[in-house]
């Protein structure tokens, strides 16, 4: 990766997220599904974090609250030290713009537009002039080795390459952590392994990345790995010796 500042160890003090018995509860035609039990979690600045677990675990449901993409039904959510629950919409559409930065598996990118708009999207929403956007919109492509694609259409490339325009959309904000879901689902062997080596530079450029996958070959890719059974963390350590459930 290019053109972004060196990580030279973590930060002591409050961790960057920290979560305390954090509930979700769904409720659909008079039935409740619990996606989170009772979760206890906390991610230290610079830290590469995979969260492994079979389907129907809470993988996805914890992404979204630490997105904040949803909220809780109950349970404290604490950023950078600040109780999310007490932001209001505007707060937090800010720091999910400005702090986070999502790639997915779908890849979510809008097919008549190219790669340099795709990629200059979140820019829309920032507080960023716009005689700056094509600037750091081309800056993220060249950190992905996009460059001679920049005036392409999604349609007009490789699935690697689509995994890649989101990756450097997710970096166009230059936010402190990186949430990938399961970034590698749609891509051959050869084009997933790219785009771990990719994750691998942004953490250790400094990003906080957050790795979302039941694939434990990949997860080994990170440094920690929680596991997730049933809405619930059954496991936390050394991402290369995660447990058989």
């Amino acid at each position: 990766m290019r053109d972004y500042p060196l990580f030279h160890g973590k930060i002591s003090g409050m961790p960057l997220i920290k979560v305390t018995n954090l509930e979700k509860v769904f409720e659909s035609e008079g039935a409740s599904t619990r996606a989170l039990d009772g979760v206890d979690l906390s991610v230290e600045k610079g830290e590469f974090m995979a969260v492994v677990g079979p389907s129907g675990s809470g993988k996805s449901t914890l992404l979204q609250i630490l997105g904040l993409l949803d909220g809780p039904s109950s349970g404290e959510y604490l950023l950078n030290g600040k109780d999310t629950q007490l932001f209001t919409d505007k707060e937090l559409a800010v720091r999910r713009n400005k702090t986070m930065g999502f790639i997915f598996q779908s890849f979510n990118l809008l097919a008549r537009t190219s790669v340099l708009e795709n990629v200059k999207l979140p820019l829309a929403y920032s507080l960023i002039p716009p005689r700056e956007w094509d600037r750091l919109a081309q800056k993220g492509i060249g950190a992905v080795e996009l460059t001679p694609r920049v005036h392409h259409a999604p349609s007009q490339l490789s699935g690697g390459e689509r995994q890649r325009v989101a990756i450097a959309r997710a970096l166009v904000n230059d936010p402190e952590i990186i949430f990938a879901d399961e970034p590698t689902g749609n891509l051959d062997s050869v084009s997933g392994e790219r785009v771990m080596d990719i994750l691998e530079e942004l953490h250790n450029s400094g990003k906080t990345v957050i790795l979302i996958t039941h694939d434990r070959r990949l997860a080994a890719r990170a440094l920690r790995a929680i596991l997730m059974k049933d809405g619930a963390i059954v496991w936390d350590g050394d991402a290369k010796r995660i447990p058989e459930l």
